[in-house]
C-alpha cells in the first residue's frame, strides 16, 4: 500500500513543524518570524522536500498578505499621511538611489559584469513590507511616528517594484516580439488613479452605512472585509499595482468608519495565521544549493545592506529636521532587502540577463539580512542606546519637523505627568482634569497626541526612553511621574522603558513620587526594585473597586474616582 501525499496532508506537516520549531525558537529567545522562515527552509527542496503544495500555499500566504496590508490601511489617518508625504517620498527615493548607485559599484569591485552587477544592486534596494509591518505591528509601534514614516517610504519603494517588475516584463516583450512596454507604465499610472478615485467614491458615499448595516451580524461584517481585502489586492495585482498596495488601499476605505477597531481586532489572529505560510513559502523559495558560491560577495553585499541602508536613511530625516532617535528606528526598518528581490532577479534568470549564481549570490543576502534585520528591529530602542554617542551629527538643532518639542510648557505647572496615552492613561488624564487637577501627557504616538489635545488636555511628542526629551520636560514642578506604557507581547520592550523612564527622572533631579503600571506580580516586584514608589494594577484595582460596590461597601457613587495617591500597591 502507498501513501499518496494530498495537500491536506503536507498542510498538517507544515504547522507541526511549524510548533515544533517554534517552540525551540522560543526557547532560544529568536522571534518567531525567523523560527517560520526556518520552517520554510527544512520543508523545502534542500531538506525534507515535502513542500508540492505551491499553489495552495501560495494562496493563503497571499491572502495573509492582503489581510495583512488592510489591517495596515485600516489604521492610517489620512491628516498624518499628507505631514509625512515628503519625507516618505524624499527618504525613499534618496535610499532607492542610494543603494542601487553604490550597490552597483561594490557589484564591479567584485568582478561582476555591468548587467549583472546592476540587477544585483536594484535588487538590494527593495525591503520587506510584510516583514516590517509584522515586526512594527508586534511592537506596537507602526502607530508610532518612525512606524508611520517607515511604512510611508516603503509604500514608495513598492511602486519602484512594480515600475521595476514593468520594465523587466516590457523588456521581455519587446525581446520576444518587438513590442514597446511604454504603453504597460501609462496603463498602470491610469489604473492607480481609477483605484484612488474608486476608494474616495466609497468612503464618501458607501463606507459608513455599508458597515452600520453589516455591524448588526458581526460575523457577516468580518467576511465583508475579508472580500474587501482580497478584492482589491486582486484587482491591484490584475492592474500592475501588486496585491500590497491593493490590501492597504482596501484599508483605507474602511478607515474613517466607525467599526474599523472591532474589524482590526477580529482579523488580527487571522493574519497571523495566513502570515505563517507567506514565511513558510519564502524559506522554501530560498535553495541551499545556491548559496556556497559567493560567500565573500554575500557578506559585504549584506554588511552594506545592514549598516548603509540604515544610515542614508538616518542622514535624509536629520537633514530634514527629523530627531536623531526617529531617524534610527525608522532606517533599521530598511536593513534588509525583500522578497521582491528574489522575484526580481529571478525574472532576470529567466530573461537570459543574468546566470543562476546571481540567484544564489541575492538568496544568501536575503537570508542573512533578514534574519539579522529582525533582531535589529527587535531590539531597536537597545540599539539606539547602545549608538547614541555617535549619532549626534544626524541631528539638526531645534529638530523642526518633530510634531512637537520638549519644553515648550516651561513655565506652567503641571501637578502630574503621564506617560503612555491609551485607553488607561486617557482615563487616568479626564479624570484628573475634571477634578482640577493640571495633566501633562506625553506619548510618542502623533494620533495619541491628537487625541489627547482633542478632549482638552495638554500634551508632549516624545519617548519616555530617551534622556535629552525626559531632562527637558518640567519635572520641578510635577510631584507624580504616572507611567501607563503598554506591556509589549514578549514582556520585554515596555517592561525595559518603564524602567528606563525611572532611572531619567531621577538622574533629571526629579524628587516626587512614580508610579507605574504593572499586568502581574513578577513586574510588580521589578517595578518596585527599581524605585517606583507605587504600582498601579488595573485589573486588580478594578477588581477591587467592582467588589466593594457589589458588596455595598463603597458609599460614594460610581463615577467618583478615587485620589491618585490613594490607590495602588505600595511597597512592603
Amino acid at each position: 500500500m502507498t501513501f499518496t501525499m494530498t495537500s491536506f496532508a503536507e498542510v498538517a506537516i507544515l504547522l507541526v513543524l511549524a510548533a515544533g520549531i517554534g517552540i525551540v525558537g522560543t526557547l532560544l529567545r529568536q522571534p518567531l518570524i525567523v523560527s517560520f522562515i526556518a520552517v520554510g527552509l527544512v520543508a523545502g527542496p534542500s531538506a525534507l522536500d515535502v513542500v508540492h503544495s505551491d499553489e495552495q500555499i501560495e494562496l493563503l500566504s497571499e491572502l495573509g498578505i492582503a489581510v495583512l496590508l488592510f489591517l495596515v490601511g485600516i489604521k492610517l489617518d489620512v491628516k498624518l499621511i499628507r505631514s509625512l508625504g515628503a519625507v516618505s517620498v524624499l527618504t525613499g527615493l534618496g535610499q532607492v538611489a542610494f543603494t542601487a548607485f553604490f550597490g552597483r559599484l561594490i557589484g564591479l569591485a567584485l568582478g561582476l559584469d555591468h548587467v549583472t552587477s546592476l540587477y544585483v544592486a536594484i535588487a538590494l534596494t527593495f525591503s520587506s513590507t510584510i516583514i516590517i509591518v509584522k515586526l512594527l505591528s508586534d511592537k506596537r509601534e507602526i502607530d508610532a511616528l518612525h512606524g508611520q514614516i517607515a511604512l510611508g517610504f516603503l509604500i514608495v519603494q513598492d511602486l519602484v517594484v512594480v515600475l521595476a517588475m514593468i520594465v523587466l516584463s516590457a523588456i521581455g516583450i519587446g525581446s520576444a516580439d518587438g513590442g514597446n512596454g511604454g504603453g504597460e507604465v501609462l496603463a498602470v499610472l491610469a489604473s492607480s488613479v481609477a483605484m484612488v478615485a474608486a476608494v474616495m467614491v466609497f468612503v464618501r458615499y458607501a463606507a459608513n452605512p455599508l458597515t452600520e448595516c453589516l455591524a448588526r451580524a458581526p460575523e457577516l461584517l468580518v467576511i465583508f472585509a475579508i472580500s474587501l481585502a482580497a478584492m482589491f489586492a486582486a484587482v491591484g495585482d490584475a492592474v500592475g499595482l501588486g496585491k500590497e498596495v491593493g490590501g492597504l488601499m482596501a484599508g483605507v476605505a474602511l478607515a474613517s468608519t466607525a467599526y474599523r477597531e472591532t474589524i482590526a481586532a477580529r482579523l488580527a489572529s487571522l493574519r497571523d495565521f495566513l502570515l505563517l505560510f507567506f514565511f513558510i513559502a519564502l524559506g522554501a523559495m530560498l535553495d541551499l544549493s545556491l548559496l556556497g558560491a559567493h560567500v565573500t560577495g554575500a557578506a559585504i553585499f549584506s554588511l552594506f545592506v545592514l549598516v548603509g541602508n540604515p544610515l542614508i536613511v538616518l542622514a535624509i530625516m536629520g537633514a530634514m529636521g527629523y530627531r536623531k532617535r526617529t531617524g534610527f528606528l525608522a532606517g533599521l526598518t530598511v536593513a534588509q532587502i525583500s522578497e521582491f528581490s528574489l522575484i526580481f532577479v529571478a525574472m532576470g534568470v529567466s530573461l537570459g540577463h543574468v546566470a543562476d549564481d546571481a540567484l544564489g549570490l541575492v538568496t544568501m543576502v536575503g537570508l542573512v539580512t533578514i534574519a539579522a534585520s529582525t533582531y535589529m528591529i527587535t531590539y531597536s530602542h537597545q540599539l539606539f542606546a547602545l549608538f547614541e554617542p555617535l549619532l549626534a551629527v544626524f541631528e539638526r538643532k531645534g529638530t523642526p519637523r518633530e510634531p512637537s518639542e520638549a519644553g515648550t510648557h516651561h513655565g506652567r505647572a503641571f501637578p502630574v505627568i503621564v506617560f503612555g496615552l491609551g485607553r488607561f492613561g486617557t482615563a487616568m488624564g479626564i479624570r484628573l482634569k475634571n477634578r482640577g487637577v493640571a495633566v501633562l501627557g506625553v506619548d510618542f504616538n502623533p494620533l495619541a497626541i491628537d487625541r489627547w489635545r482633542e478632549l482638552g488636555l495638554e500634551a508632549e511628542f516624545g519617548d519616555a526612553t530617551d534622556p535629552e526629551f525626559v531632562a527637558e520636560l518640567p519635572l520641578r514642578s510635577a510631584e507624580w511621574l504616572v507611567s501607563t506604557l503598554p506591556v509589549h507581547p514578549t514582556g520585554l520592550s515596555h517592561e525595559d522603558a518603564r524602567r528606563t523612564l525611572i532611572q531619567l527622572a531621577r538622574t533629571s533631579g526629579f524628587s516626587g513620587r512614580i508610579a507605574a503600571a504593572s499586568h502581574g506580580a513578577a513586574e510588580t516586584e521589578v517595578l518596585f526594585g527599581s524605585g517606583a514608589d507605587m504600582v498601579l494594577e488595573p485589573f486588580q484595582d478594578a477588581a477591587d473597586r467592582a467588589v466593594d460596590l457589589l458588596c455595598g461597601a463603597a458609599e460614594t457613587e460610581r463615577t467618583e474616582i478615587p485620589e491618585i495617591s490613594t490607590e495602588g500597591r505600595m511597597p512592603a
